[in-house]
């Protein structure tokens, strides 16, 4: 007796094999359960690694920040003319400042002049007052004096020795040509037999004589004269000493008057009546009237590329003046250095001292670079990196660049970024800790 057997399969019911009868036979399964089957035993393990695929995907790399892009700005890299210049705020300065300090010290007793007004070249500014100043002069003066006196005293002695030496010099000469003369006489005399040899022989001892003192006195007196030039030379120097020294004396007390040392404009002159200056004290300056330069703080990222004669073009209005950089400063004050630059042309009269000029200073001629937008995500990065953004646009990636010159529009990329590439351009400081973002 055949025997059906009910099987717990999840295929469903099927029957067992029959007994090795005669009247049993097999019954074969079904074309859609055997594919059934088929897909149950192979297909769940290839869902699974695909899951297990699919789930790690979707696992954020270690570092991962999750973005909105609806947050992000993005741009692309692209090759374009790059404008190398600087724009910079400068200051209207004085072309030439001259400062006035007090020779003297002493007591304000007059102003004349007043802060910001025009001035000429020697214009009274101030009056002084110091009596020990004004008594120290007058005993000095007739000290000097007294010298120049005594100065005067060794001229005129040296003066009368030599006219003394002269006036020897020419006794001795008259006296000897008076004993040849006589001398000649007496020999004419002796050939003729009216003289005899022993009184014409007196007349030539009196000759020699008168020859040898004429001699001792010409030897002297080139020596006294070169002596008494030597003396008279130093008489002279000192003579000028002792006046320069009285022009000095003199100088002081009119140092007590002060005066204006070139024409201009002055200012921070802010002196008051009885205050007390010392010498040295400075009083005010003079600024050179319709001569300006410009004066830029910059910022020290730039002190190796802006240098003497640099061009540069201000902008006045709807003028745009050319200037050159001439004096640049190397020392870096609050992270900035300064630079000074003057007018290639005349400037227009409407400046003003202290006021504030655009300039755009040329940095190099402009060539194709590799560049990206000047933004907050060049400040944040100090432009050592970038995030660039996959080929799906659902995640980016912190990688390392290096950036060359910049303007306030373009910064110039030259290594780590290629042309295409898409990168965030807006601020990191949300992303500085990360270096992988997920953009949903």
């Amino acid at each position: 007796m055949d025997q059906i057997l009910q099987n717990n399969s999840p295929f469903g019911d099927t029957q067992l094999p029959p007994t090795s009868s005669g009247m049993d036979r097999i019954v074969k399964p079904s074309r859609r359960k055997t594919l059934i089957r088929r897909s149950l035993r192979y297909g769940t393990p290839v869902a699974i690694v695909l899951t297990l695929i699919v789930g790690w995907r979707l696992i954020p790399v270690s570092g991962t920040l999750s973005v909105s892009s609806d947050q992000l700005s993005f741009e692309t890299v692209r090759t374009a003319p790059f404008l190398d210049y600087l724009p910079v705020r400068a200051t209207v300065t004085p072309l030439h400042v001259t400062f006035i300090d007090a020779v003297q010290g002493g007591s304000v007793a007059e102003i004349i002049a007043r802060d910001g007004a025009l001035v000429q070249k020697g214009d009274m500014l101030a009056y002084l007052t110091n009596p020990q100043l004004q008594l120290d002069v007058i005993s000095r003066e007739a000290q000097i004096a007294s010298q120049l006196g005594v100065n005067s005293g060794q001229r005129l002695t040296l003066q009368q020795t030599r006219t003394t030496e002269e006036t020897q010099l020419a006794e001795a000469r008259y006296s000897l040509l008076k004993t040849q003369r006589e001398l000649y006489i007496r020999e004419q005399l002796r050939s003729q037999g009216f003289e005899s040899d022993a009184n014409v022989q007196s007349y030539r001892d009196e000759a020699e004589y008168y020859a040898q003192r004429l001699k001792r006195l010409e030897n002297a007196l080139t020596q006294d004269l070169k002596i008494a030039d030597k003396q008279s030379k130093e008489i002279d120097e000192e003579a000028q000493r002792l006046r320069s020294n009285l022009d000095a004396v003199k100088a002081s007390l009119n140092a007590l008057i002060l005066r204006a040392p070139l024409t201009g404009r002055l200012t921070n002159f802010d002196l008051q009546p009885g205050q007390s200056l010392k010498a040295g004290d400075r009083i005010g300056q003079i600024d050179s009237e319709k001569q300006y330069r410009l004066d830029a703080d910059i910022d020290e990222f730039y002190l190796g590329r802006i240098f003497v004669k640099e061009h540069a073009e201000a902008d006045l209005g709807n003028v745009k003046i050319p200037m050159t950089v001439s004096r640049v400063h190397p020392q870096v004050t609050k992270g900035q250095f300064r630079a000074e630059l003057t007018f290639d042309a005349v400037p227009p009269d409407t400046l003003h001292r202290g006021e504030s000029i655009d300039l755009r200073i040329t940095l190099g001629e402009t060539r194709q670079a590799l560049v990206l937008p000047n933004g907050a995500w060049l400040e944040d990065s100090g432009g050592l990196s970038a995030f660039v953004v996959s080929a799906n646009g659902h995640s980016a990636h912190r990688i390392a660049i290096t950036s060359g010159r910049r303007n306030p529009d373009q910064v110039e990329i030259t290594s780590g970024l290629h042309e295409g590439d898409r990168v965030i351009t807006s601020s990191y400081k949300t992303y500085k800790n990360f270096n992988h973002l997920s953009i949903h």
